[in-house]
């Protein structure tokens, strides 16, 4: 059986369902493909918080109790490692373990490059860099200021689905990327109608990027909190419908969240309502459908982002508005549908309140026809010539 070997940032992001998923679409999503898949992660020492957030021990963090409760819920226990300190300590697989796993893999998907352990990186058979922040990533690598580039892989792979076309001015750093739509492993997004009552569009977000603002064609970029605020009055023009924000915003925006209540938006905490994947879940699928806007850098550059977040409504059977990064080569207008403005955001709203069981209806559809695990992964790996 064919071995392949995932990393990513898990316990480096306890309690947060939706980046779990995003982790775990590709371990499991390869299983399907029929490969033996390992999941590892590194930590370290300043990285490791208690339940408040304050400093802890390895063995005693959230961070650790986070990462073993994930693998340990989706089978993925005797196949997993955390190391701590470049692999002085371990939970799970020890670095040793892991070593000679890699010696032996096919595969190695390293998203965002996580996994730095060159006696790991060395021995899969071939490596992929996964993007999922496309104009952050490449920005950074060609900026001496900052202390990030992309380690050398094999293979470079982006959500930005536009980037290296003429119309996206993300320098491509002379790397070759390879776009793809973020896997979805379907099974565990099982369809439900839309619940009874008003449309309740609903989204996971934190208000303030901590990477600021990126400068990307001689242009300074917006933010996803920029986007929110020329959309703040959205709720009181749209009737029939209720919206909601299960949002990490500091206390030093307060200013931000007393406007959004005033206008009539819900804000929820997301710490308590999708800390964990099976939370995140019950939360998308327990809404009507996504509103969402999205970083500056991915509208601004027509970059071709698409969200892990939206890939689960759309699985769900949720219809998803988001804003629009250029998504021209993909059928939009019922179940998936775009805005670039409020007045576009409230019309498109009021499609999906006027009929939401077709919109959600199209959604899965559309999951099921482009996001498929089996199939993003299984065209990926074939054009990346990597298999078993």
């Amino acid at each position: 059986m064919a071995c392949a070997i995932v990393s990513g940032a898990l316990a480096n992001k306890p309690r947060n369902g939706g980046e779990a998923w995003v982790r775990l679409s590709w371990v499991l999503g390869l299983q399907r493909l029929g490969f033996n898949t390992y999941f590892v992660e590194q930590i370290e020492a300043g990285d490791c918080v208690d339940e408040d957030g304050g400093a802890a021990e390895f063995e005693v963090s959230v961070n650790r109790s986070y990462f073993e409760s994930v693998v340990g819920e989706y089978g993925l226990a005797p196949r997993a490692g955390l190391l701590w300190e470049g692999g002085r300590e371990a939970a799970g697989l020890s670095l040793e373990e892991i070593v000679e796993v890699a010696a032996g893999a096919d595969l190695l998907v390293n998203v965002s490059g996580h996994l730095g352990i060159e006696a790991v990186l060395a021995g899969p058979r071939a490596s992929v860099y996964v993007d999922l922040d496309p104009g952050f990533t490449q920005a950074w690598h060609i900026d001496d200021g900052v202390p990030f580039s992309v380690p050398p892989h094999d293979h470079y792979v982006t959500v930005g689905l536009n980037l290296g076309s003429a119309a996206c001015p993300i320098p491509d750093c002379r790397l070759a990327w390879v776009p793809t739509l973020p896997p979805l492993v379907l099974e565990y997004w099982p369809w439900q109608p839309p619940p009874a009552g008003p449309t309740r569009f609903t989204t996971v977000a934190t208000w303030r990027s901590p990477y600021g603002q990126l400068e990307i064609g001689g242009r300074m970029t917006g933010l996803k909190h920029h986007e929110f605020r020329r959309l703040v009055e959205l709720p009181e023009r749209v009737a029939g419908a209720d919206f909601e924000i299960a949002l990490d915003i500091h206390p030093g925006d307060a200013a931000d969240l007393e406007r959004l209540l005033h206008h009539g938006w819900a804000v929820v905490d997301p710490r308590r309502l999708s800390a964990g994947p099976g939370e995140f879940r019950d939360y998308v699928r327990g809404s009507g459908a996504e509103f969402s806007v999205a970083q500056g850098v991915y509208t601004e550059t027509a970059s071709g982002w698409f969200s892990d977040r939206t890939a689960a409504y759309l699985g769900s059977g949720r219809a998803a508005l988001v804003q629009d990064t250029s998504l021209a080569d993909l059928p939009l207008g019922e179940g998936l549908l775009t805005f670039s403005s409020l007045e576009e955001a409230i019309e498109r709203c009021e499609r999906i309140v006027a009929d939401p069981a077709r919109h959600g209806e199209a959604a899965r559809a559309f999951a099921e026809t482009h996001l498929d695990s089996d199939l993003v992964l299984g065209r990926l790996l074939s054009k990346l010539g990597v298999g078993g």
